[in-house]
């Protein structure tokens, strides 16, 4: 299934969410969409654990000086 078609069918659930259930139906579904995507990241193996919590280096530690 394509990223349009996952976008399509997620646009319409939320659609159909804040329309039948108002804007707190439409803020649980997009949560549990996004909880849903994450965890469908691991069960693929683009995520790991430690993506999360990796810590930052580079130019932003420059700026503090």
């Amino acid at each position: 299934m394509s990223m349009a078609v996952i976008g399509l069918v997620a646009g319409m659930a939320l659609g159909f969410a804040g329309y039948f259930g108002g804007f707190g139906a439409f803020i649980l579904v997009a949560a549990l969409g996004a909880v849903g995507f994450v965890a469908g990241r691991f069960l693929e193996g683009d995520l790991e654990v430690g993506d999360f919590f990796r810590t930052r280096t580079g130019d932003r530690d420059d700026r503090r000086r």
